[in-house]
This record gives C-alpha cells, sequence and structure tokens, in this order.
C-alpha cells in the first residue's frame, strides 16, 4: 500500500457538535478519491483539517508523509485546495489571480502554464475580466487552475461541481481524469450520488462517520437485496400503499420513480394487483439495479 494521505481517528467538533467522528481513511498516490455524502455530512471540515486550515480535537493525519499540524507549513506546499465556496479575490482579474497564487508559493506561471493550459485557455479570451464577473463554469476553472499553478502533489477538491451546469460538470471531471493520469493524487468531495462512479475509490460519509470505503462496484454488491422500480398515475399513493405491504422493507423516491427494497417472497405481478384495486392505475413495477443512492439509503436508515 502506497498512502500519500493517512487519517487516523480524525475527530472534529464546533461547540457540542460533532463534526468528525473517529474518521480514519488512506489514500493512494495517483489515486482519484471520492467522499460522497449529503450536506452536514462532514466533508468540508475533513478538507480544512487535511489542509492545515483547522486543527483536529483528536487523531491525526498525515500528508506525503508530513504530519498535518507540526509540519503545516510543509504540507501547505505540497497541495492544491480549491474549498466550496468560491474563494479568489472577485476584485482582481483573471490574470491577476493566477497570478498572486502563484506568487504565494514561490511559483511562476510561465514555468508551471504547461499544467494549467487545457483548463486555463478558454479564460485566455478575457485575461482582465474580474473573477467575479465570470459564469459559474469559468470560476471553477480559474480556481482550479489557481490551486494547480505550484504543481501540488495532490489536489483537495470540496464540492467542486456545486452549482456548476451538467456541460461544466462534464468537462470538469474530464480535466480530472486528465491530471490523474499526470500522477497527481485527488480527493474530490461531492453531494452528487451519481459522480462517485467516475472516482477509483469513495468513503461513504454521514453525520461525520465513514459508513463504508471501497470502489463504487464493490459497494454495490453489499446491497444484498431485491430492488424493484415502481410507478403509477399517482406517485405519492403509490408511496403510501407500498410501504403498508409487508413484504416491502424500504420504499423511496428516486428520480420518477420508485425505488422500493423487498423480501425473497415478494410477488410483484400481485403487488401490482393489490395497487389497482387501491384505485391506482398504470401500475408498473420492474427489477431494478442498485446504485450508490440506493446503498446510501441502506446504510444511512441502519445508522440512525
Amino acid at each position: 500500500m502506497n498512502a500519500i494521505v493517512d487519517i487516523s481517528r480524525l475527530s472534529a467538533r464546533y461547540g457540542r457538535t460533532t463534526a468528525l467522528d473517529d474518521v480514519s481513511l488512506q489514500i493512494d498516490k495517483g489515486e482519484l478519491f471520492g467522499v460522497i455524502g449529503p450536506d452536514g455530512a462532514g466533508k468540508s471540515t475533513l478538507y480544512k483539517i487535511l489542509a492545515t486550515l483547522m486543527p483536529p480535537v483528536s487523531g491525526g493525519a498525515s500528508v506525503c508523509g508530513l504530519d498535518i499540524v507540526k509540519d503545516y507549513r510543509d504540507v501547505r506546499s505540497r497541495i492544491g485546495y480549491m474549498p466550496e465556496r468560491f474563494s479568489l479575490y472577485k476584485d482582481l482579474s483573471v490574470q491577476e489571480n493566477l497570478k498572486f497564487f502563484a506568487a504565494l508559493f514561490g511559483a511562476s506561471v510561465r514555468k508551471n502554464y504547461d499544467l494549467i493550459a487545457p483548463i486555463f485557455r478558454q479564460l485566455e479570451r478575457f485575461p482582465d475580466r474580474k473573477a467575479g464577473a465570470l459564469s459559474g463554469g469559468m470560476k471553477q476553472k480559474l480556481a482550479l487552475s489557481c490551486a494547480l499553478i505550484h504543481r501540488p502533489e495532490i489536489l483537495l477538491l470540496d464540492e467542486p461541481t456545486t452549482g456548476v451546469d451538467a456541460v461544466s460538470r462534464s468537462e470538469f471531471w474530464e480535466i480530472l481524469r486528465s491530471l490523474k493520469n499526470q500522477g497527481i493524487t485527488i480527493l474530490v468531495s461531492t453531494s452528487y450520488m451519481d459522480e462517485a462512479n467516475l472516482c477509483q475509490r469513495i468513503a461513504m460519509i454521514d453525520r461525520g462517520r465513514i459508513l463504508g470505503t471501497d470502489t463504487p462496484a464493490r459497494l454495490v454488491d453489499r446491497l444484498g437485496e431485491r430492488l424493484f422500480a415502481a410507478r403509477a398515475d399517482n406517485m405519492f399513493r403509490l408511496l403510501e400503499e407500498l410501504r403498508r405491504l409487508p413484504q416491502v422493507k424500504e420504499c423511496y423516491t428516486f428520480g420518477a420513480t420508485l425505488h422500493v427494497v423487498v423480501s425473497d417472497d415478494f410477488d410483484p405481478q400481485q403487488a401490482a394487483r393489490i395497487m389497482e384495486n387501491c384505485g391506482l392505475k398504470d401500475v408498473d413495477i420492474t427489477p431494478a439495479k442498485g446504485t450508490i443512492e440506493d446503498l446510501f439509503i441502506k446504510l444511512t436508515a441502519n445508522e440512525h
């Protein structure tokens, strides 16, 4: 195992609120690793600690073999950090922001430009535009360029695609794959469950606790339960009626359908007839394939 980030029994609190509870993780060098969880799960707190912006209450972590508390200055030179909120200087231009962050690390824009060129190319058309006047996707690219300008070994990206359109999200993940191929280790957090499948491995987190860590495919295999997708003319009524069936363990909304977790004696045709007898129309209950979101719902239900 070649862990470039080693987190051991890390805990953090805000007053009486526990943000991280005994978190342990190891991320390998060159890995694209995802931290997946809802808002308030503890993702941002974890990233702030790894970026040496706040100390843990207990436990510890090392980055590139350096202790995040004792060696915080050296750690900062090894990482590129992109926080959830746009943190660049809005009154500075695109070019001024890039030069400023390069200067902070004693780096040269010209020397390191090859690393950010594929990202920065769209911004070159308006170098004098104020950062605050950029679109969401362009702000994202500028922030990433500033995080990369000193050639960090590790990128910490805290919910980088929040509030960004679908096209920009897709482009951003293409950029991450390219950076990974150049040997940069990437830790990206997200509340979008569909982005989990774009990572090599993920850690699922909720209420400050790690629920599971593995590849997305292996985690989904842990579901181990029968799952169906259900539709009808009245989806809310369908949800209520399905939850009354003794063979139904869980029933929840999933996009335009309901996902129904059932016991082995569940008969979808019989269930459809029962729904129709309740007055529902166009009832359709078919087998479904589990996803990371289904697993997350199961794990959080067990935790709570």
